[in-house]
C-alpha cells in the first residue's frame, strides 16, 4: 500500500506576517493567489467483485444530497467502456438504466451534479468520455484554465461538445494515457496542467481493473473492503459496505485495485497513508421510517448532543479536546478570539461570542467567513480564529482559515467530518458527533456546534483560569442535561405543526430575540427561506423601533424567543414591552417562552413552552420548535424539504 506524506507534492515555503513566530506544521497547501472555488457534487468510484453500476447507482443516492441537477455512471465491460447520464434527479438516470441498461461489469465511476461550468442538461452531465469512448471522467470542482485548455485540444483535433469544464480533463487524460501506458501517470500528468480545485475520478477501457483518483482542494475518501475498494467524496457513499477508510491529502493522486491502494504525490513521489473507522454505520445514513431525512436529523439531536459531549472531562476532572496542538503557555497569551462561519455556523458563532466573552473575559468577533479576508481584519500570533464548518470542506471558511494563519494567528476548528480539509490546516479541532446530515437545511450539525462552542469557551476558561474546574463541571453537567431537555422539546412539537400549517399560505414571517435569542431569531429565518422559499427575517427585537417596526401589518406571523423571567430578568422586561408593541399593531404574535413564563401569555397568539435552562443554553432548547416549523411549514406548501431549491449541502465554492 502506498503512503500519504504531508506537504508531499506542491508544498512551498510557509508564508506569514513580518515578525510571526512560525507555527508549527506547515499548510497542506499553499493559500492561492486569487480566489477559486469547488461545485459541491457526488462522486463515487469502485472496483471489486460486485455488479459496479449497482455499487455506484446506491452510492450516488447516499450523496445525492451533494447535488441533484444531473446524474450519470460508467462501467468498464468486455473490453470498453458504456456510460449512461441524465439532467435532473438521480431518479431518471435510473429510469434511463431500467430501460437500457448498460452491460455487467466490476469496475465503474458514478457522478451526483450541481452545475456550475454548464446548465443541467444530458450533454453537460458527467461522466464526460474522451473522443474515442475510452476514457470516462468525474469531477468535483472548478478547473480555472480550461477555456486555453479547450482551445489547446481543439488545435490538436479534439472535439468537445459540452459546455462543462470537465470534459477537457477526459481528453487529456486520453492523450497522457497513449504516451505513458500509466493510467495514475496519466493522472498526475494532466492533475499538473490544472489550476483551480477540483477532485478528478478516472477510468480507461484499456485497465478494466483500475480506478483512478486525484484531489486539490475538494473532499475524496477511499473505503478498503475486502477484496473491493471505494472511492467517494464522502464516506456515506460506501457505508453499506465497508467503515474503513483512507483520507487523502493534498494534491495526491489515488489507484485502486481490487488488492490495494496506491497514493502519491502529483510529483509521483510516494505518500504515506492514514487509515480510519467510520463509527456510524449504514443505518445512520438512511431514513429510519421518517418521511425526510430532516426530520430523522431532528429526531436525532438528543442523542447528537448526547455524543458530542462524550468523554470530554478526564479523570482529573478537566476538559479536553479532540485535538489541540497549540500549547497552553500560547492560549494564556490569546488577546482576541475571531469566530468565522458562514450560513447557520455563523449563527452558531454568534452564540459562541455570547460565551467566550462572558466565560474567558477575552474579545470576541464573529465573521462571516466569505467578506473575512477581503477586509484586510487584524490579526496577528496573539489571535486565535475559530472556523466553524459541518463538512469541514466549505471553501470560503477554508480561506479564512488560510488567511489566519498567513497572519500568524492560530486556528481551532468546530466540524463533523473526520479528515476533512480545515481541521486538517488547523491548529485545533473539536468534532461534533452528529453522524452523517444529508438534509440540505442543518438541524442537528447547528446544536452539535453549540455545544462544541461551550466546550471551546469553557476550555479557554480552564486554560486562562478565568472558571475554576468546579464552575466548568457544572456547565457541563447542565450541557449533559440539554440532551433530555432536547427530547421533551421534540414531544411537544405537534402544535407547532399545526400552527405552520395554518401559516402556509403566508408570504412573510418575522423572527426577533434578545442577547442570545437573536441568533436564533436569525437561525429561525434562514431555516424558513432555506425550505418555504418565504420571506423571513430575524431582528434583535431593540432595534424594532429603529426601522423594523414598520414591516409590521395586520395578521403578520411575528415568532418571538423570550429569555427567562428569572432573576427579575431585565431583558425579559424588555422583549414583553418588545411584544407588546408588536401586537398592538395587529400582528400575530407567535412566542417561545420558557416553563413558568406567565408574563407573556396575555400577549401569545400563540405560545410554545420549553425547558427552563441556562441563559446561556437557552438556544439549544428554543431552536428545536423553528426547526419544526420550517420543516412543517414548507412541506405544508409542497416543497422538498430535504434538497431545496438552488442549494447544496456544503458550499465548496468561494
Amino acid at each position: 500500500m502506498g503512503s500519504v506524506t504531508w506537504g508531499s507534492g506542491s508544498a512551498v515555503p510557509e508564508r506569514r506576517a513580518p515578525g510571526a513566530p512560525p507555527r508549527g506544521p506547515p499548510l497542506l497547501s499553499p493559500a492561492p493567489a486569487r480566489p477559486y472555488g469547488a461545485d459541491m457534487c457526488g462522486i463515487v468510484g469502485y472496483v471489486g467483485a460486485q455488479s459496479a453500476q449497482d455499487v455506484v447507482v446506491a452510492g450516488l443516492k447516499r450523496l445525492e444530497y451533494r447535488g441533484y441537477d444531473s446524474a450519470g455512471v460508467a462501467v468498464l465491460a468486455d473490453g470498453g467502456l458504456a456510460a449512461a447520464r441524465k439532467a435532473g434527479k438521480l431518479l431518471n438516470l435510473e429510469k434511463e438504466l431500467k430501460d437500457r441498461p448498460l452491460p455487467g461489469g466490476n469496475t465503474g465511476i458514478g457522478h451526483t451534479r450541481w452545475a456550475t461550468h454548464g446548465g443541467p442538461t444530458d450533454a453537460n452531465a458527467h461522466p464526460h468520455l474522451d473522443n474515442a469512448g475510452r476514457v470516462a471522467v468525474v469531477h468535483n470542482g472548478i478547473i480555472e484554465n480550461f477555456a486555453g485548455l479547450r482551445e489547446e485540444l481543439a488545435g490538436r483535433g479534439h472535439d468537445l461538445t459540452s459546455e462543462t469544464d470537465t470534459e477537457v480533463v477526459a481528453h487529456l487524460l486520453a492523450e497522457a494515457y497513449s504516451s505513458s501506458g500509466d493510467p495514475a501517470e496519466a493522472m498526475r500528468q494532466v492533475c499538473r496542467q490544472l489550476e483551480g480545485a477540483f477532485t478528478l475520478v478516472a477510468v480507461h477501457a484499456d485497465e478494466p481493473d483500475v480506478v483512478v483518483g486525484a484531489r486539490r482542494n475538494s473532499p475524496l475518501v477511499v473505503g478498503v473492503g475486502e477484496g473491493e475498494m471505494f472511492l467517494a467524496s464522502d464516506v456515506a457513499a460506501f457505508i453499506a459496505h465497508t467503515r474503513d477508510a483512507i483520507e487523502l491529502g493534498q494534491d495526491q493522486v489515488v489507484e485502486l485495485r481490487r488488492d490495494g491502494v496506491t497514493v502519491t504525490g502529483f510529483d509521483g513521489r510516494p505518500a504515506d497513508v492514514r487509515e480510519y473507522h467510520v463509527d456510524w454505520d449504514a443505518s445512520a445514513a438512511e431514513k429510519g421510517g421518517y418521511a425526510s431525512f430532516m426530520l430523522k436529523e431532528i429526531a436525532d439531536q438528543p442523542k447528537a448532543v448526547a455524543d458530542t459531549l462524550l468523554g470530554r472531562i478526564d479523570g482529573s476532572g478537566a476538559l479536553h479536546l479532540d485535538e489541540v496542538r497549540i500549547p497552553p503557555s500560547v492560549l494564556r497569551e490569546v488577546d482576541k478570539v475571531v469566530v468565522v462561519a458562514c450560513g447557520t455556523a455563523f449563527h452558531a458563532g454568534m452564540i459562541a461570542k455570547y460565551a467566550i466573552e462572558h466565560w474567558t473575559r477575552l474579545p470576541c468577533e464573529t465573521e462571516l467567513a466569505s467578506e473575512f479576508r477581503y477586509r484586510d481584519p487584524i490579526l496577528d500570533q496573539r489571535t486565535l480564529v475559530v472556523a466553524i464548518s459541518q463538512s469541514g470542506e466549505t471553501m470560503d471558511t477554508l480561506m479564512a482559515v488560510r488567511h489566519a494563519r498567513e497572519q500568524g494567528a492560530k486556528v481551532l476548528a468546530i466540524c463533523n467530518t473526520n479528515g476533512s480539509t480545515i481541521p486538517r490546516e488547523s491548529d485545533a479541532v473539536l468534532y461534533t458527533h452528529a453522524g452523517p446530515e444529508v438534509a440540505v437545511a442543518s438541524t442537528k450539525a447547528f446544536l452539535t456546534q453549540l455545544v462544541a462552542c461551550y466546550l471551546v469557551a469553557l476550555y479557554l476558561g480552564q486554560v486562562r483560569g478565568t472558571k475554576w474546574g468546579d464552575e466548568i463541571r457544572t456547565v457541563v453537567r447542565q450541557l449533559s442535561e440539554m440532551s433530555g431537555a432536547v427530547e421533551r422539546v421534540l414531544g411537544t412539537m405537534e402544535p407547532v405543526r399545526e400552527l405552520a400549517r395554518s401559516l402556509a399560505s403566508h408570504d412573510t414571517v418575522l423572527f426577533v430575540g434578545r442577547h442570545v435569542g437573536y441568533p436564533v431569531a436569525m437561525e429561525g429565518a434562514l431555516k424558513l427561506k432555506e425550505l418555504a422559499y418565504m420571506h423571513a427575517e430575524g431582528f434583535a427585537a431593540g432595534e424594532l423601533k429603529h426601522g423594523p417596526i414598520a414591516l409590521i401589518d395586520e395578521g403578520l406571523p411575528v415568532v418571538v424567543i423570550a429569555p427567562s423571567p428569572r432573576g427579575r430578568s431585565v431583558l425579559h422586561d424588555k422583549i414583553v414591552s418588545n411584544i407588546q408593541e408588536i401586537r398592538a399593531r395587529g400582528a400575530r404574535t407567535v412566542v417561545i417562552a420558557e416553563e413558568g413564563d406567565e408574563e407573556v401569555v396575555p400577549y401569545a397568539d400563540h405560545l410554545i413552552r420549553i425547558p427552563a435552562t441556562p441563559t446561556l443554553l437557552q438556544p439549544l432548547v428554543a431552536t428545536v420548535p423553528l426547526q419544526v416549523f420550517a420543516c412543517e411549514l414548507a412541506t405544508a406548501r409542497g416543497n422538498e424539504v430535504d434538497q431545496p431549491r438552488n442549494l447544496a449541502k456544503s458550499v465548496t465554492v468561494e
